[in-house]
């Protein structure tokens, strides 16, 4: 049976007045962290100092802000050369459900080739104009893919098998920012890479750091959507044929 190895990456910018709790929850479950600083300030890279030199905990540091989908990169990568097989993404904010990582990481280890994706339910406080975006993304998704088959491609909370990402990673253009999420899950449905969905809370807190950027990140994102159009007329045979290969949905 093929080693599991996991870990999780944690992309940081600015956060220091969350990452610790997050740390904190995923280190009790067992989890060793990767922790990536995309350039914070000096009170949140002093925060990750001092989590650096927790048992388990591995962080790498960015000279300069390149980006949530730059950081999950190189996290990504250095969690391979640490000698992990899969990475549990998580947002350093405290927006996800945490309790949760046990059934992402049991679900991993029972189909170790999918990406085990998180599939959001929200409450009342997530922002409006939040939710119109997803709504568009995921029909932009389902054009993109000739199918359904991704319900919700912008929940940063997901396991990667390794061996099955970084060759997109480092293949593809997968976006540096907010688009990152998107990009690579398309992509890897392209490849015909197994998706697993597990529902899970996202929270969005009063005064939590956030840093989508409107008008760049959707424009971001509507470029990502463009060109990705334009990668799947390319595939669409492979495609359709693999969407008719599957037969109607019982």
């Amino acid at each position: 049976m093929t080693a599991h190895r996991l870990c999780a990456v944690i992309p940081v910018y600015n956060h220091g007045a969350t990452v610790g709790a997050v740390h904190a929850q995923l280190a009790a479950q067992g989890l060793p962290c990767v922790l990536v600083d995309d350039g914070s300030e000096p009170g949140c890279a002093a925060a990750l100092d001092a989590l650096a030199a927790l048992p388990r905990t591995h962080l790498l540091r960015r000279g300069t802000n390149g980006g949530k989908g730059a950081a999950v990169q190189d996290g990504l990568r250095a969690a391979a050369e640490l000698g992990y097989t899969h990475a549990l993404q998580v947002d350093a904010d405290g927006q996800h459900a945490l309790p949760d990582a046990a059934a992402f990481v049991e679900a991993s280890r029972a189909r170790p080739q999918a990406v085990v994706c998180g599939l959001p339910v929200y409450g009342d406080d997530v922002p409006r104009s939040r939710l119109y975006g997803r709504w568009l993304t995921r029909v932009w998704v389902w054009i993109n893919t000739l199918s359904a088959d991704i319900p919700d491609a912008m929940c940063g909370f997901r396991v990667y098998p390794l061996a099955q990402a970084l060759p997109v990673i480092d293949g593809a253009h997968v976006g540096q920012r907010m688009d990152f999420d998107i990009a690579i899950l398309v992509r890897l449905h392209w490849r015909g890479v197994a998706m697993v969905w597990l529902p899970t809370r996202v929270a969005y807190p009063e005064g939590g750091i956030s840093h989508f950027k409107g008008v760049r990140d959707n424009l971001l994102i509507s470029r990502m959507h463009a060109r990705l159009f334009f990668g799947m007329l390319a595939r669409s045979p492979a495609l359709l044929w693999r969407r008719l290969a599957k037969g109607p949905r019982p």
